[in-house]
């Protein structure tokens, strides 16, 4: 019986031994797993106001503009981040400003580097339309696919079909965010270096300004989403 005890705690402290020396090994594997799926990106909203004499400012939170303003955004994705903007007119309208489209069927996802929305020296111009407006930004580091075949299927459908799939759209938004929360966290620091949208893009180029100086990096986890509300007068 002495003989039993003894090999059963020989056991016992080898079984202990193996099992602390093996945590390390998960808790170093599960560290690289997570510094590997960090998201980073660059990120700037500017507006020209035209009471201001169209000068430039930077938009970093909920704010008012009015018809005639105009506004811009700069991106800079890297390959292993998937960034989306969405916005939504004070008609309910929506609309993707960032990527141009989706590839659904293919896993090549090609929008690493600097982008302008809209391009080069265009802006969007707020018309007559007033009311609240939201912007979403929204980054992953895998690709919402559920997301993005809502919004295919949105653009594909009849007038009359689209305002329930706008609700299934913005619905899809609040369930990623609930499902993140524990990924909240993130990170910003600076970076050296409207009415309806569509059919409203106005040339620029006599003042343009390049509000990719004006960014921010934002870095998180896995995901990170911000709404931008406009209080369009």
């Amino acid at each position: 019986m002495k003989t039993l005890r003894v090999i059963g705690i020989a056991l016992i402290s080898l079984f202990c031994l193996l099992l602390f020396e093996f945590q390390p090994v998960v808790h170093a594997q599960e560290t690289a797993a997570q510094q590997e799926a960090n998201l980073q990106f660059q990120w700037a909203f500017g507006a020209l106001k035209k009471a201001n004499g169209s000068k430039f400012e930077a938009v970093t939170r909920d704010t008012v503009l009015k018809t005639g303003d105009q506004i811009k955004f700069f991106l800079n994705v890297n390959q292993n981040c998937f960034v989306y903007l969405i916005y939504r007119s004070s008609q309910g309208e929506l609309s993707v400003l960032f990527p141009q489209r989706f590839q659904l069927m293919s896993t090549e996802y090609t929008v690493a580097g600097n982008h302008y929305i809209p391009a080069d020296d265009q802006w969007f111009e707020l018309d007559e339309h007033t009311g609240e407006e939201r912007f979403y930004l929204l980054a992953s580091v895998k690709r919402l696919t559920e997301l993005e075949a809502l919004i295919n299927d949105y653009e594909s459908a009849d007038k009359a079909k689209k305002p329930p799939l706008a609700s299934q759209i913005l619905a899809e938004i609040r369930k990623l965010r609930k499902q993140h929360l524990k990924f909240k966290t993130y990170a910003e620091r600076p970076v050296n270096i409207i009415g309806n949208l569509r059919g409203t893009e106005k040339a620029e180029t006599a003042r343009a300004h390049d509000i990719a100086k004006y960014a921010v990096e934002i870095s998180a986890d896995t995901f990170f989403s911000r709404t931008f509300t406009i209080d369009h007068k």
